[in-house]
């Protein structure tokens, strides 16, 4: 008959895990102060904006700012050049990411290590110096001030391509020459076996793509070359600066900042589960 533990053998929280809980908690709640701030200070009036010391809670909370951001900018149609810029340039990163690699998981070709070293590299260059180049070409294709002349050029993505090559190596070999075995081509193995396996990559790779090309500026502002039409939300924005004179019309800047903030917001609330579960699982590979 085993004998009960004492009470005062059970663990219990030590002043380590206590105090890296306090930090985590510190940390948190400064990520998420400026995102609370910009939301609270939409809904200040202009007199609370404009308050010293500052009013943290707005006594009467109202959304004339957000009435009056649509006035000044094409909302809409900003909107929705930031939503067609970012789908589709995440939806042609996760295919281009997924076929290529898988090829560089699971085929040996000559020159393979080379070129995968290759891609890394290109890792490291920063976006300014790819800027002319990419500008010329874009050019000689005729797509600019056009929607198309954002899209195009970032529809492959070296992190994308190396970020899937790494979870497909770990799916099994065995799994994929059975599928072979029965008849199935490459293209139905990659999106029907490989895919579902790499689910929380896939996910955490759309979080990245879309949340980057929604908040992208410099690119999308060097090839619209003033067409207002096709601005997206992050360059309308811009427009709202010149209305902020001294702090009467915060309020306006920072209803239209909540606004662009909304949908990679909404995004990441759905893929957060997956997205954390990439990171477990990296984890757990490494």
């Amino acid at each position: 008959m085993s004998t009960p533990a004492h009470p005062l053998s059970r663990k219990r929280p030590s002043g380590r895990n206590a105090l890296l809980a306090t930090l985590m908690l510190l940390v948190a709640v400064a990520s998420a102060f400026p995102l609370a701030w910009m939301v609270l200070s939409s809904l200040k009036t202009p007199a609370e904006t404009m308050q010293v010391p500052p009013v943290w809670i707005p006594h009467a909370p109202t959304l004339e700012a957000y009435e009056k951001v649509a006035g000044v900018i094409n909302l809409g149609r900003s909107m929705w050049n930031s939503l067609v810029i970012a789908s589709v340039t995440t939806a042609g990163i996760l295919v281009t990411s997924m076929m290529a690699g898988y090829a560089f998981a699971k085929y040996s070709f000559p020159g393979r290590s080379l070129l995968f070293s290759l891609l890394i590299a290109t890792m490291f260059l920063p976006p300014i110096v790819t800027l002319i180049p990419l500008y010329r070409m874009v050019g000689s294709l005729g797509l600019n001030a056009s929607l198309a002349g954002i899209i195009v050029p970032n529809l492959a993505n070296a992190f994308g391509i190396f970020l899937m090559r790494q979870f497909i190596a770990g799916v099994p070999d065995d799994l994929i020459d059975a599928a072979r075995m029965d008849g199935a081509s490459e293209l139905l193995i990659l999106f029907k076996i490989v895919a579902p396996s790499v689910a929380p990559a896939i996910a955490a790779l759309a979080l990245f793509a879309f949340v980057y090309h929604w908040n992208s500026y410099l690119w999308p502002l060097t090839v619209l070359q003033g067409n207002a039409d096709a601005y997206p939300i992050v360059i309308s924005l811009s427009r709202l600066l010149s209305y902020n004179r001294g702090a009467v019309n915060t309020g306006l800047v920072m209803a239209g900042a909540t606004l662009a903030v909304l949908p990679p917001l909404v995004l990441f609330v759905f893929l957060q589960r997956f997205f954390v579960d990439s990171i477990v699982g990296s984890a757990i590979k490494g």
